[in-house]
């Protein structure tokens, strides 16, 4: 990817995941697979034909959400690769990058596997995009404030740490909620959950708590937009050896008018892809 496009990344998922969502969930509604009122965003995603659209434009973007991640810690690698008085960014950096790319799975886990189809699966995908992903929100708010002011603003530094904080709070009263609210429960379709059913209160809690989740994750990806404006990225160099493929070439030629110094110019040579 050219250096002057790289900010399109985190831009194209502040974009593509609301945007999903919002068609998901007007379809659903119109179909009436689930009600109006505070549904799971997954709720939104489970039945055909949305859950096609769902599950399609969520890996999608878990696939930018990788490459973002990988993105941004290349960044921070590169500033801090040469300062051996950094070795804790160095390692919080490479914490970030495995933390942050098992959220990024847990994204497709959780769109592929539905939850009327496999329940147990769709929640370990669950767990792992807002459980990874808030903890990839802390690292990178405490990296923020290494990088001050050298990448970003330390403005900037408090906005992720007030993301960080939000997500770490609403995670937690989500997944308590959602516990409560599932023991409650005494309907027929957690995907239609109605105030007689139990739990509603703890059901609805729950549902804001995934969506304020959603929407700091969201607001995060946003703030890379202008660093990445500064960085650029050279695409990687593909060698091709010319001896790998110089006897199948030559197998079959017998002419007397090959000559061995033909046949060293060729072996000789590579080509070079950049």
């Amino acid at each position: 990817m050219g250096s002057s496009y790289l900010y399109l990344l985190p831009l194209t998922i502040f974009v593509l995941f609301p945007a999903t969502i919002i068609i998901t969930y007007t379809i659903s509604i119109l179909l009436k697979h689930t009600e109006p009122v505070f549904p799971y965003i997954s709720d939104t995603g489970t039945y055909s034909p949305e859950s096609c659209i769902f599950g399609q434009a969520l890996n999608i973007g878990a696939l930018a959400i990788l490459v973002t991640i990988y993105v941004r810690y290349r960044q921070i690698a590169e500033l801090y690769h040469n300062h051996s008085s950094s070795s804790n960014i160095v390692r919080l950096n490479r914490v970030g990058l495995f933390v942050g790319s098992f959220a990024a799975l847990g994204i497709s886990i959780a769109a592929n596997f539905q939850e009327t189809n496999v329940l147990f699966v769709h929640l370990t995908g669950a767990l792992m995009t807002f459980g990874l992903g808030t903890a990839y929100l802390w690292v990178q708010a405490v990296c923020s404030y290494q990088t001050h002011p050298l990448v970003n603003s330390l403005a900037m530094a408090h906005i992720r740490m007030a993301l960080a904080v939000v997500a770490v709070v609403f995670f937690v009263i989500g997944c308590v909620c959602a516990s409560i609210a599932l023991a409650q429960f005494q309907g027929k379709e957690p995907t239609k959950w109605y105030p007689e059913d139990g739990g509603w209160g703890f059901h609805v809690a729950s549902t804001v708590s995934e969506w304020v989740c959603a929407a700091s994750f969201n607001l995060f990806m946003l703030t890379l937009v202008d660093e990445f404006k500064c960085i650029s990225m050279d695409p990687p160099q593909v060698h091709v050896s010319v001896e790998t493929l110089a006897p199948n070439q030559y197998s079959g030629i017998g002419e007397a008018d090959q000559t061995n110094d033909d046949v060293q110019v060729i072996l000789s040579s590579q080509s070079y892809i950049t």
